[in-house]
C-alpha cells in the first residue's frame, strides 16, 4: 500500500525553495508532509502532496527535476519507543529503511510517518501483519 511522494532536486540558491512551493500554491496542491536534505551545493525537497501527478507536471513546467516515488505511510503509537517499534521489526527481518520523515498532521491518536525501505513491498506485509496501520493514497493526500 505504497502512496507518491514527490522528489524535487533544488539548487541551493535563494529563492529556489520558494518557487517551489509557490508552484504548488499556484496549481492549490495541498502539502500534507516535507523533508528537505541538503548539501551546500542542492538540496532534495521530498512531499507527500494532495496531488503528486499535477505537482509533478507543474513543477516540471517551471524547469524543476522532479520524479515520483513509493513511501510508505504509517501510523505508530505516540509514545516513546512507538517508532522504534516498527523500525526493530523490519531490521530484525532485513529491510533498510532509507529515509523517514513525519506528517504534520495526525489522522488519528498515533503518530504518521512517512518511510522508504528498500523492500517496500515486503515491509507493507511484514508492518500489516504485525498490526501496523498504513495509510492508502485517499487518507495521505487528503489529511
Amino acid at each position: 500500500m505504497a502512496i507518491k511522494q514527490v522528489s524535487v532536486f533544488l539548487e541551493n540558491k535563494t529563492g529556489r525553495l520558494w518557487k517551489a512551493l509557490n508552484t504548488l500554491k499556484a496549481q492549490d496542491i495541498d502539502i500534507r508532509a516535507l523533508s528537505i536534505a541538503d548539501t551546500s551545493d542542492f538540496g532534495i525537497l521530498r512531499m507527500i502532496v494532495s496531488n503528486p501527478d499535477a505537482a509533478k507536471t507543474s513543477l516540471e513546467d517551471e524547469k524543476f527535476a522532479v520524479s515520483l516515488a513509493d513511501v510508505l505511510a504509517i501510523e505508530v503509537e505516540d509514545q516513546p519507543g512507538g517508532l522504534e517499534a516498527a523500525l526493530d521489526l523490519l531490521n530484525n527481518n532485513g529491510i533498510n529503511v532509507e529515509y523517514i520523515y513525519a506528517f504534520v498532521e495526525k489522522k488519528t491518536q498515533k503518530a504518521l510517518v512517512v518511510l522508504r525501505t528498500e523492500d517496500n513491498d515486503n515491509a507493507v506485509t511484514l508492518l500489516e501483519d504485525n498490526g501496523f496501520s498504513l495509510l492508502d493514497q485517499d487518507e495521505a493526500y487528503t489529511l
